[in-house]
């Protein structure tokens, strides 16, 4: 199954490296490099799975995940934090903000497609309008 990817990542290794893995699986990937950008490409967009960084300039990445969780036509899209943020409580953080599931930085290249296919089957989010 094809994905249409939305990633939200401002460093350019990151969005390069991710996007080359998640295209080699036979994805689409639309890329973003800040919050607002982020948030046009969702709306326009409508993808199957964001993949949003956490660590962002302009708007903090909680801040973009709660703000995409307001657009009514994506209360059903699975939101993945991929994000250095590890340390104890980040991981719950981030779930709270409005985020499904969440992959560490640096990520595993061998499994890192594997995960964003599997989160993109995720049941939508509680509360999600059907």
């Amino acid at each position: 199954m094809s994905l249409q990817i939305l990633l939200i990542e401002d460093n350019e290794q990151n969005r390069y490296l991710l996007s080359f893995l998640l295209q080699s699986r036979g994805h689409t990937v639309t890329h973003a490099i800040d919050g607002p950008a982020g948030l046009a490409c969702a709306r326009a967009a409508t993808p199957d799975v964001i993949l949003l960084d956490i660590q962002l300039p302009t708007m903090h990445g909680y801040d973009v995940a709660q703000a995409l969780r307001r657009i009514d036509t994506l209360h059903r899209t699975p939101i993945v934090a991929v994000t250095s943020y590890a340390m104890p409580g980040d991981r719950e953080r981030a779930l709270a903000a409005g985020c499904d599931g969440y992959i560490e930085k640096p990520i595993d290249p061998d499994t890192f497609a594997g995960e964003v296919e599997q989160l993109a089957r995720i049941p939508p989010r509680q509360g999600a309008s059907a």
